[in-house]
């Protein structure tokens, strides 16, 4: 994950200003609007659409990211078995 990424998100997060729903779909299914997910795919995010490149391999970001972005402490990320949230710190 570049400095982009993780400055892009944390932006987005902190515009935000509460937590955010992370929505987590597969590349095959439409992301839920105003999620992490949705914003990830977004015409409107720093890279301009989606955050990965190859076919099957896109999708899935509120899944991998928030974890890292929490271990770096930039954000707060839920726990729970289901519907989880996030925000910046």
């Amino acid at each position: 994950m570049g400095f982009e990424y993780a400055a892009g998100r944390v932006a987005m997060l902190k515009n935000h200003g509460d937590w955010m729903p992370l929505g987590n779909a597969d590349e095959q299914k439409p992301a839920a609007p105003g999620t992490v997910e949705a914003w990830a795919r977004s015409e409107d995010n720093p890279v301009g659409g989606w955050y990965g490149v190859k076919k099957g391999f896109r999708g899935r970001f509120a899944n991998y990211v928030p974890p890292v972005l929490e271990a770096l402490g930039l954000a707060e990320v839920e726990h729970n078995a289901r519907n989880n949230r996030m925000r910046a710190l």
